[in-house]
């Protein structure tokens, strides 16, 4: 049942539901009011046979027929219509008026009879088998009505059950006019109200079956339809942005391998055409030719391996597992795996203690590509310096510098400036670099320095002291 009721619409789903929400208010409704109706019609019949009382001759006259023995003159007096009389002896004797029916008798009327009770109201039957409402009572009466007996005033039922029952059917009426409405009343609306997210579906599944991201859903108001909008919006907008940054990727680094791929394949092609010929290359050419594929060959790798570790980050990008990491030993391990790569420049450190919530791994790629970064770009004997002190990491490097125009560029993937195309290089450590420090909740800037070279500033939230924990989780760039 409830697997149907999933597979009807929304419009359909809603309609039901303000029906059955109705049913239900307006049925409470109509029971309670047909209750209350009951109650109060039944106290009134109550009171109507309390009040009703038989003259004395009336009563003289059915004790008569009992065989009862009076004194005095007898009196006749017709029936209080429309209620049936009904006198009953402390015996259990019931006497009526000729063409009335008797009532039962129950033992309470009995007890009235014969004095143990003042009086009674109960349901009772005719000889007929009519529904009678009946009132008992033992009245005062004149000495020359000896014995014991009482006095019964009865009524039929159908004064009660007749106007119920009419009430129940208008009752029923109205009830099933206004489901109906109700359920009229719940598709329009619903019809109406749905219109917004029919026009969404739509477009969703304009965008699904052409792929196209640039459809936008007009937004107007600021309900909860609206909100809605503006986030598949924003979706939309943010999926456009990623395809277009992972076109751009594929086109740059497609144009980055077509350059060591076509000079590889031309050495390759000129060792394998020696090969086959039998014709040995000149001493001088075949050794600059075998470091031209091996020189190839690292920068392919180099791309790659650059290549691997943007899509890496971008894949793990708001899954990642962040910890407390001491800043300053993550830029020390960099820097001992740079040395070696310098042997012609000359290293200084000055690192203050500094904790941040980062991915160490990641922190210290970025910090190494500064330093290589530093170290091809310094001539022979400079210096390069790494300074760390309040969460300011610095890395000073003693080369030409970077022309003011070009460093809006520098951290853009595969950008390369005009000067430096001719050294090996991928274009993208610096990207790479950004990626990390952002990750970290951190910015890191390229800025000319003060006398010479270039320096660059990463600066990450954190604190001089670690937590009491020595591992966290939490989001990017949560501060200590």
């Amino acid at each position: 049942m409830r697997n149907a009721f999933r597979r009807l619409s929304l419009r359909l789903r809603l309609g039901l539901s303000a029906a059955v929400a109705v049913t239900v208010a307006v049925s409470a409704v109509a029971i309670a009011s047909w209750l209350v109706t009951k109650q109060q019609l039944a106290h009134q019949l109550d009171s109507n046979l309390r009040n009703v009382q038989a003259s004395p001759g009336y009563v003289q006259e059915l004790l008569s027929l009992c065989g009862a023995e009076l004194h005095g003159p007898e009196q006749r007096n017709e029936t209080p219509t429309p209620y049936v009389v009904q006198v009953i002896t402390s015996d259990g004797t019931a006497c009526v008026a000729p063409g009335n029916k008797k009532l039962e008798i129950r033992a309470t009327d009995i007890a009235v009879a014969r004095g143990l009770l003042g009086s009674a109201i109960h349901d009772t039957v005719s000889e007929g088998g009519q529904s009678m409402r009946v009132s008992t009572t033992r009245p005062t009466m004149p000495a020359r009505l000896s014995g014991g007996y009482a006095v019964s005033i009865a009524q039929p039922l159908d004064v009660v059950d007749k106007p119920l029952n009419n009430l129940a059917l208008a009752l029923l009426g109205f009830a099933g006019v206004g489901v109906v409405g109700a359920a009229t009343a719940g598709v329009a609306i619903s019809r109406g109200g749905l219109k917004p997210v029919e026009h969404l579906t739509r477009v969703a599944e304009l965008i699904a079956r052409t792929q196209d991201l640039t459809v936008r859903i007009p937004v107007d108001g600021g309900d909860e339809i609206a909100r809605l909008s503006r986030s598949f919006n924003d979706m939309t907008e943010a999926l456009a942005a990623s395809r277009e940054s992972q076109q751009q990727l594929i086109a740059d680094a497609g144009h980055e391998l077509r350059t060591p791929l076509t000079s590889l394949r031309a050495n390759i092609q000129l060792l394998a055409k020696s090969y086959r010929s039998g014709r040995k290359l000149p001493e001088g050419a075949l050794d600059d030719l075998l470091d031209s594929v091996e020189s190839q060959t690292g920068e392919l790798a180099v791309l790659i391996a650059d290549l691997q570790e943007l899509s890496r980050s971008d894949a793990q990008q708001g899954g990642a597992t962040y910890a407390v990491v001491p800043l300053h030993e993550v830029a020390r391990r960099a820097l001992e795996r740079v040395r070696p790569r310098g042997h012609e420049v000359r290293f200084t450190s000055d690192l203050d203690e500094w904790y941040v919530i980062a991915d160490a791994a990641a922190l210290e790629r970025a910090i190494v590509n500064l330093l290589d970064n530093a170290v091809k770009f310094s001539p022979p004997e400079a210096v390069v310096s790494l300074r760390l002190g309040n969460g300011r990491l610095t890395v000073r490097d003693q080369g030409p510098g970077i022309a003011a125009d070009e460093l809006p560029h520098v951290f853009d993937r595969f950008w390369r400036s005009p000067t430096s195309r001719s050294l090996p290089g991928s274009g993208l450590g610096l990207a790479i670099v950004a990626k990390a420090v952002q990750e970290a909740g951190g910015t890191v800037t390229l800025r000319a320095a003060e006398t010479q070279g270039t320096e660059a500033v990463v600066q990450i939230p954190g604190a001089r002291t670690p937590p009491p924990t020595t591992a966290a989780r939490g989001p990017r760039g949560g501060q200590l």
